[in-house]
């Protein structure tokens, strides 16, 4: 079988596809010691793909110009214009057709293992039960609530945000947004100091523990549609609606079986790739066979 050698592009694009994981940086961003954690794991990357593409499963598979053209363009469309987009890989130190072979071979090694992991064992009804029954603590959902806030800073720097001032200030809202707590999301916008005024103050869905204690204990005792008066936290004075409640439950297994089979289907996957690379000669191993 024949050993394929290391082209330098292919080698050139391990080095970017690793440091990008490992640092979201290029190689030449790189602080010494990262740049030398990158290279262990992009030649370690490069070690495995080369014994899969020495497979007879390999040599079985061909990437089609659509499937390669997709792959490029894939990376072509994080760019804006392709000025930018060849400045990129200049600085890389990878072409159009470096990074084009590069993308054919990784292409082959993801079709290789795609159709090893398609060997997988099918997940049954009896398995999905036992990993329910296992993990029963992952299907508990605790009780959440849907809230938004309106954030006032204490500054004493400024006169509007002086304890008293800011005070005030907080007191009012919370005096119109009881008679009219529809108006939440408007005031916000004009009134909040925190990034969410843009989108109304609204925080998202929180289970306990999220925010800070004392709004934890406030938000927790509001009815679904009631506006909180004012309460300080160690970053400053806030006002809270509680747009919805989300009670605790526990999953059924019903529910979870889709979630848990995911979970169980893609797990085998990988157990039956690690395995066959496991089982896969190195190139050295192979070279040693030759030479007895």
């Amino acid at each position: 079988m024949t050993v394929i050698e290391k082209p330098i592009q292919l080698e050139t694009y391990n080095l970017l596809r690793a440091a990008l994981a490992l640092f979201k940086k290029s190689p030449n961003e790189l602080a010494e010691a990262e740049l030398q954690q990158v290279q262990i794991q992009a030649l370690n990357e490069f070690r495995i793909e080369s014994r899969v593409l020495n497979t007879p499963e390999a040599a079985a598979v061909i990437i089609t110009d659509q499937e390669l053209q997709h792959a490029y363009q894939e990376i072509r469309d994080r760019y804006d214009d392709e000025d930018a987009f060849f400045s990129d890989l200049e600085k890389n130190q990878l072409s159009k057709a470096s990074l084009q072979a590069a993308l054919h071979r990784q292409c082959k090694v993801n079709t290789v293992l795609e159709s090893i992991a398609s060997h997988a064992p099918a997940i049954s009804e009896i398995d999905i039960g036992i990993y329910y029954h296992l993990h029963a603590e992952q299907f508990n959902r605790p009780e959440r609530r849907e809230v938004s806030h309106i954030f006032i800073s204490i500054n004493p720097d400024y006169a509007e945000n002086t304890p008293e001032a800011a005070l005030s200030r907080a007191q009012e809202l919370a005096e119109k947004l009881h008679k009219k707590p529809h108006k939440f999301a408007d005031l916000a916008l004009r009134h909040s100091e925190c990034p969410t005024a843009l989108q109304g103050g609204v925080l998202g869905i929180v289970p306990r523990g999220t925010l800070y204690p004392e709004l934890d204990a406030v938000l927790f005792n509001l009815k679904p549609g009631e506006v909180s008066d004012v309460v300080k936290s160690e970053i400053g004075l806030h006002l809270l609606l509680c747009k919805s409640i989300q009670k605790a439950e526990t999953l059924s297994l019903a529910k979870a079986t889709p979630k848990i089979r995911q979970l169980m289907k893609e797990r085998a996957r990988r157990t039956c790739q690690r395995a066959w690379l496991a089982g896969l000669a190195t190139p050295e191993s192979e070279e040693s066979d030759n030479e007895r």
